[in-house]
């Protein structure tokens, strides 16, 4: 078997009305489905951002229950020519900018938090390459 990408991430976030506050009005991310208090789906690119409330996850059935609790991460990724565009637009968005790191291969990412304290990563494509 030979997989192609990882098409959802999941978050679980009990404020999902910040989450989307953050996500959408912020970062600009499409809404796909919105329930208050259940869940909040957006869109990423050809790819999906899944935003459920652990306490009502949890207590599912099918799909089968999944939650967690605690920061969470996972990464952006955003073309190279975008990547210093993306660091000012997170700054002037007053999110603060926890880390900016150098990998060994000379490109860089940046951290940073939301709401819940997930913790973002902005890298630039072909990092891992």
């Amino acid at each position: 078997m030979k997989f192609s990408r990882i098409k959802e991430t999941c978050l679980y976030i009990e404020d999902l009305e910040k989450a989307r506050d953050f996500y959408h009005e912020k970062l600009g991310l499409e809404i796909i489905h919105y329930l208050p208090k259940k869940h909040l789906f957006l869109r990423v690119g050809d790819s999906v951002l899944l935003c459920f409330n652990p306490e009502d996850a949890k207590r599912k059935t099918s799909p089968p229950a999944h939650f967690a609790y605690g920061p969470q991460h996972f990464a952006f990724e955003v073309p190279v020519a975008d990547y210093a565009t993306w660091n000012g637009r997170i700054r002037d968005l007053g999110i603060t900018i926890m880390d900016e790191i150098t990998w060994q291969n000379g490109q860089k990412s940046f951290y940073f938090e939301d709401p819940a304290h997930n913790i973002l990563e902005i890298v630039p494509e072909g990092i891992w390459d």
